[in-house]
Order: structure tokens, then C-alpha cells, then sequence
């Protein structure tokens, strides 16, 4: 009987856990708006970033057909200057091969909104960095990274209320590894955003010219 009884407390052990659901793949620790503000708030000197024209580089390599082309593992970053901004990097989880947000994500974007209009990073621009991981064709990464950058944009942008002037997107594909040594891990689709600049200051507004002084009316000769 003994036996039985602990055979059939076994069985039901199984059974609750068979039962009880099964965390999503996507999964994370909750982050909060200080976790990101504490990566971010360490300005030092401004970077001088020509995104349209690291984008077309990113494109280009992205299409290399070298017999010498280095495995990902060993591929050297394509803007290695980005690794010395301060950044936050964010797990964001996307449908498969797309780039619409799952809505469990929304949480950790409305955080970062939430930072990125705190009072000590409200005087900032930041870069939105989109990587994947190595897997498929190179060149079609890049195009995916690309677009799930601009969406974290434009989300913080028409959702947040984010200024646009103070974001910009880039797409990297798998052209800078966050995990070299593990090029197929799932880190590598992180999305970063990094701080840049200070925000330019907008010229003062010029006021309008005054109506041009009427000449006094030159009196009537007389006869």
C-alpha cells in the first residue's frame, strides 16, 4: 500500500506539472524605465553618425561573394565606433521573419519611451540599432533588421510621442555580431538604442519684419 500511495503521488506530481503552463520562448525579466536610464545617462562627446551612408555600407557588404569572406564568428564589426556609445540593449520580440512587435514587447518599448522623456535624458538623440542573428541569407537580414528598427521608431514615435528628430534607425543585419562567438544565438536579435548627441538647438525665431513706416503725405502745393 505503501508503495502505491507513493507511486500514485508520483503520478499526480507529473500531472500538475504537465498542466501548468508553459512560459512563452520570448520570456524576460520585466525591464523597468531606470534600468534604462542608467545605461544611457553616461554622455561624453558627441558621435558623428552619416546613417544613410552606413546604411548603403551595411548593404553592400551584406552582398559580399569573397572566397576570403570570414565566417560570422570572425566577421569585424561594421561600425565599431557604435560599441563605445552608451547603450541599452532590449530583447524585443517579433512574429517570425517581420517586422510587427508581439504585443508582450509593448511594455518594454512604453519603458523606454518612458526614459527617453525623463528629465536627464530629454536633451538627447539616440540611434535605434537593429540586429539578426546569422541565419538565412545575409543580405535579406539586413533588410529584416532594417525594418525592425524603424519599427521600434516609429512606435516610440506615433505611440510614445517620442520627438522624431531626436531617433533615427539602423538596420545592421548580422554585419556586427552582439555575440560574436555564438552567431546563431537569439542575443544577436537584440535591438539597441544608443545615445548620440545632444540635441541641436533650434535657431531663434526671427521676428517679422515691421510694416515699412508710411512717409508722411506731402502737403498740397499751393497757388
Amino acid at each position: 500500500m505503501m508503495r502505491r500511495g507513493l507511486r500514485d503521488l508520483g503520478l499526480l506530481g507529473t500531472l500538475v506539472l504537465l498542466a501548468m503552463p508553459l512560459a512563452p520562448a520570448h520570456a524576460q525579466t520585466a525591464i523597468t524605465r531606470d534600468d534604462v536610464i542608467a545605461k544611457l545617462n553616461h554622455f561624453e562627446t558627441a558621435a558623428e553618425i552619416d546613417v544613410p551612408a552606413l546604411r548603403q555600407q551595411v548593404a553592400e557588404r551584406s552582398k559580399s561573394r569573397s572566397k576570403n569572406e570570414p565566417p560570422p564568428s570572425k566577421r569585424p564589426p561594421i561600425a565599431p565606433d557604435l560599441n563605445n556609445l552608451p547603450a541599452f540593449n532590449a530583447d524585443i520580440a517579433f512574429d517570425v521573419d517581420t517586422p510587427i512587435v508581439l504585443p508582450d514587447s509593448y511594455q518594454t518599448v512604453g519603458r523606454i519611451a518612458d526614459a527617453l522623456t525623463h528629465s536627464s535624458l530629454l536633451p538627447y538623440t539616440f540611434l535605434i540599432v537593429g540586429h539578426i542573428e546569422s541565419t538565412g541569407r545575409r543580405e535579406n537580414n539586413v533588410i529584416l533588421s532594417q525594418r525592425r528598427a524603424d519599427a521600434i521608431r516609429d512606435i516610440l514615435v506615433n505611440t510614445f510621442k517620442i520627438a522624431p528628430k531626436r531617433l533615427q534607425s539602423v538596420g545592421l543585419g548580422e554585419e556586427q555580431l552582439l555575440d560574436p562567438a555564438r552567431p546563431n544565438a537569439p542575443v544577436n536579435n537584440q535591438v539597441q538604442i544608443l545615445l548620440v548627441a545632444k540635441v541641436a538647438d533650434e535657431p531663434p525665431a526671427h521676428p517679422a519684419p515691421a510694416a515699412a513706416a508710411k512717409k508722411p503725405a506731402k502737403p498740397a502745393k499751393r497757388h
